[in-house]
C-alpha cells in the first residue's frame, strides 16, 4: 500500500512540474524511462549471453534475470511516451530548425515520422524478445520440451543482434540528437556499458533479497561470486570507454566536439563530473576489488545499488546539460524518482510471483545448482 501512495504522490508531483518546468519535467521523465529500459534490457542481455555461451553457473539465478527483465514492458510504454515530449525536448523539432549546412544534412534522419518508427520499431523488438527469452523460459518449466529449449537458444545469438541495434539507435536518437550538432562514434558503447551494469546490478540486487528470504535454496557464494566478477569487470569497461571517449574528443579538439565536453567541465557540473567518476569507478572499483567481496551478499547488494545511482547520476550528466539544466536534485526530480521507483519495485514484486523462483524445466538446471568454482 505504501509503494501506491508514493507513486500517487510522485505523479501528482510530476503533473505540477509538467506545467511549472515543461523542460525539466521531460527532462527526468527521459532519465526515468532510460533507467527503465537499461535494468531491463542488460538483464535480457545477461540472460541471452548465458544461453549463447551455455553457462551453466547462471541457471541458478535465470529466473530473476527474466523477472527484473520484464521491466523493459513499463520502459517501453515510457519511452512510446516521452514522444509527446519530442518538440520540448530536441532541437530539430522546434521551428527554424536546420540552421546550417551541418544541421541540414541530418534531417533525412532526424524527424519526427522516422524518429517515432525507430522508437515503436525498437519498443517492439524488445518487448518481443522478452516475450520469447522469458515467456519461453517460463513454458519450459511446465512442458520439458526439449525443442522449445533450443528455440531459445537459437534466438539468443539474434536478440545479441537486436541489442546492438537497438541500443546504438538508443544513444543517437535520445540523448545524442538533444545536441543535433554533436556526435561520437563511441557513445553507443558507452551507453551499452551503463545499461549492462544496470541490468547486472539490478539483478544482483533482487537475487540477494531474495536468497535472504529463503527463496534461492542452493544458490551459494561461487554463484553470487560470478555476478560480482561481472560487476567489478563491467566497472571497469564503463570507466574506461567514459575517458578514452574523453580523451579521443579533448586531443582532436575539433569544434564540433569539444562544445560538448566543455558544458559538463566547467562550472556546476564540472563538479559533478568529478563525482560521477567517484561513485561510478572508484568507490565500486575498490568495494569488489578483493574475491570474497564480489561473493559476499552484503557487499554485493550495497555496490550494486551504488551503481545504480550512479547509472542515474550519469543519464542525468548526458541528458540535462544539453537542456541547459543545472544539477540539482529538487521536486521535479523527486517527484520523478517516487513515481518510477514505485511503479517499477510494484511490477518487480508482481513479477517475482510468476512461476518458479528458478529455471526447474532447464535440462542443465540440476548442474548449474552443483556449480562451484
Amino acid at each position: 500500500m505504501t509503494l501506491h501512495v508514493l507513486a500517487i504522490i510522485g505523479a501528482l508531483g510530476c503533473a505540477d512540474s509538467l506545467i511549472t518546468s515543461p523542460a525539466r519535467f521531460w527532462a527526468n521523465w527521459l532519465v526515468w524511462t532510460l533507467m527503465l529500459v537499461s535494468a531491463g534490457l542488460g538483464s535480457l542481455f545477461l540472460i541471452a549471453i548465458e544461453h549463447l555461451t551455455g553457462a551453466r553457473w547462471s541457471i541458478p539465478l535465470r529466473r530473476t534475470a527474466e523477472r527484473v527483465a520484464s521491466l523493459l514492458v513499463p520502459g517501453s510504454l515510457a519511452l512510446l511516451a516521452t514522444l509527446v515530449g519530442i518538440p520540448v525536448l530536441f532541437p530539430w523539432a522546434q521551428p527554424g530548425w536546420p540552421e546550417n549546412p551541418l544541421q541540414a544534412g541530418k534531417t533525412a534522419w532526424l524527424n519526427i515520422p522516422f524518429f517515432t518508427a525507430r522508437a515503436a520499431a525498437c519498443a517492439a523488438l524488445w518487448i518481443g524478445s522478452w516475450k520469447v527469452l522469458a515467456g519461453g523460459s517460463l513454458e519450459l518449466d511446465r512442458t520439458r520440451d526439449p525443442k522449445l529449449h533450443a528455440r531459445i537458444q537459437r534466438f539468443s545469438p539474434l536478440f545479441l543482434a537486436i541489442f546492438a541495434l537497438t541500443v546504438t539507435v538508443t544513444a543517437f536518437d535520445w540523448i545524442s540528437s538533444l545536441e543535433p550538432e554533436w556526435y561520437s562514434d563511441v557513445l553507443g558503447v558507452y551507453l551499452f556499458a551503463g545499461v549492462f551494469l544496470s541490468g547486472l546490478s539490478a539483478v544482483s540486487l533482487a537475487a540477494v533479497s531474495l536468497k535472504k528470504e529463503g527463496r534461492l535454496q542452493g544458490v551459494r557464494f561461487d554463484h553470487l561470486y560470478n555476478l560480482g566478477g561481472f560487476l567489478f569487470a563491467f566497472v571497469v569497461f564503463w570507466s574506461y570507454i567514459a575517458f578514452a571517449q574523453y580523451m579521443l574528443m579533448w586531443y582532436a579538439h575539433m569544434p564540433e566536439e569539444i562544445f560538448w565536453y566543455k558544458d559538463r567541465v566547467e562550472g556546476a557540473w564540472g563538479a559533478a563530473t568529478l563525482g560521477l567518476a567517484l561513485i561510478h569507478f572508484i568507490i565500486p572499483f575498490f568495494g569488489l576489488v578483493t574475491r570474497g567481496s564480489k561473493g559476499d551478499p552484503n557487499r554485493l547488494a550495497w555496490v550494486s545499488v551504488l551503481v545504480l545511482v550512479s547509472h542515474y547520476a550519469d543519464l542525468c550528466w548526458l541528458v540535462f546539460p544539453s537542456l541547459k539544466l543545472s544539477p540539482r536534485f529538487s521536486w521535479p526530480e523527486a517527484s520523478a524518482a517516487l513515481l518510477f521507483l514505485s511503479i517499477s519495485l510494484l511490477w518487480v514484486k508482481r513479477a517475482m510471483t510468476q512461476g518458479e523462483d528458478m529455471p526447474i524445466g532447464d535440462p542443465d538446471f540440476k548442474e548449474g545448482l552443483a556449480f562451484h568454482l
